[in-house]
């Protein structure tokens, strides 16, 4: 267990951080197969920052991982599965939200665990 008490669970080769976390992909995968969703990714990473040179120093990228991303009703959706909600997290969730604020075929969702 972690600091937050978490389970890790592992199915279908996909480790996930949280019971929660896997119950969710349970039901997705479900959607899949009726057809309610398309195109399920489990830990799709984006990019929010990419990586530069300061003072001769490289500074490394900022990469948001989301829990899934799937195609529902033509949209993308990214969706993430939180039971506590860290500082880094609602930082990276912001920069992400940003990005695709103008991008009317995509959205994110959070799911609390």
């Amino acid at each position: 267990m972690n600091k937050y008490h978490n389970r890790k669970v592992t199915e279908d080769g996909y480790t996930f951080d949280s019971i929660a976390e896997y119950n969710r992909y349970r039901e997705l995968k479900i959607m899949q197969n009726n057809g309610d969703i398309q195109s399920l990714v489990v830990h799709p990473s984006f990019l929010l920052q990419e990586p530069f040179d300061y003072n001769g120093k490289r500074i490394n990228a900022i990469r948001y991982e989301a829990d899934f991303s799937y195609i529902e009703n033509g949209a993308v959706v990214v969706e993430d599965v939180k039971g506590v909600q860290t500082d880094v997290f609602r930082i990276k969730e912001k920069m992400f939200k940003k990005q695709i604020a103008n991008h009317l075929d995509m959205e994110f969702r959070l799911v609390q665990a």
